[in-house]
């Protein structure tokens, strides 16, 4: 690949570095997961309004908050001007994440 390549990803040819005001514009996924179940297809093709789904997380343990499926934080439900919102109580080291990619 040419010199010309690497700069139109961001990066200094001469560096090879990325050029970070490139990263700062890239689209993330942000999710937050309140717990997760497993049951059968016969169970699922039960469900109906109403219906409750138990699972795995003892009511008052931190949420998940995760990018791109990747656990970076954990925290607690917040209401702001009427809108759901996370508190983060817990942010994962760089380390920690850089394990999951």
């Amino acid at each position: 690949m040419s010199e010309n390549n690497d700069n139109n990803l961001g990066a200094d040819a001469n560096s090879h570095q990325i050029n970070p005001e490139v990263l700062q514009n890239i689209s993330v996924t942000l999710s937050i997961e309140v717990g997760r179940a497993m049951i059968k297809i016969r169970d699922l093709m039960r469900l109906t309004q109403g219906s409750v789904v138990e699972l795995d997380r003892i009511a008052g343990e931190p949420l998940d908050l995760l990018v791109n499926n990747t656990v970076v934080a954990q925290g607690e439900i917040v209401l702001v001007n009427e809108r759901y919102g996370v508190r983060l109580t817990r942010v994962a080291p760089a380390s920690e994440r850089m394990k999951n990619l």
